[in-house]
């Protein structure tokens, strides 16, 4: 493998790392799945039946921002924030590769334990 696709690989897991690492909390679970819906939500929308604190949800909504499930559009004076699955399907395929890996793997681990 090259360099360069050596490179590329390690900012692919690089990137699905960030995506586990942001989806790895509680509360931001929990943000994506009431944005899944499709709808755009403000942050007094989000914070709305929560015990969080506008500022608390908002630096959640950064962390899910930056590695790019959650958008934020400006309308009027409000940040409107919505759902993004592009992310998410990366880490999925990601998973998917990893999991067809370990299945050939113990393939070859019983192929060779009944010789």
């Amino acid at each position: 493998m090259s360099a360069r696709r050596r490179s590329a690989v390690r900012a692919t897991r690089l990137d699905h790392a960030s995506v586990f690492a942001a989806l790895g909390d509680e509360t931001r679970l929990a943000l994506v799945t009431r944005l899944a819906g499709g709808q755009p939500r403000s942050i007094s929308e989000l914070t709305k039946d929560s015990r969080l604190t506008r500022q608390a949800i908002t630096k959640h909504l950064r962390v899910l921002e930056s590695v790019g499930v959650v958008r934020g559009v400006r309308q009027g004076r409000e940040n409107l924030f919505q759902f993004d699955p592009r992310p998410i399907e990366g880490a999925k395929q990601y998973l998917e590769l990893v999991s067809e890996q370990w299945d050939e793997a113990l393939d070859r681990l019983r192929a060779f334990v009944e010789e």
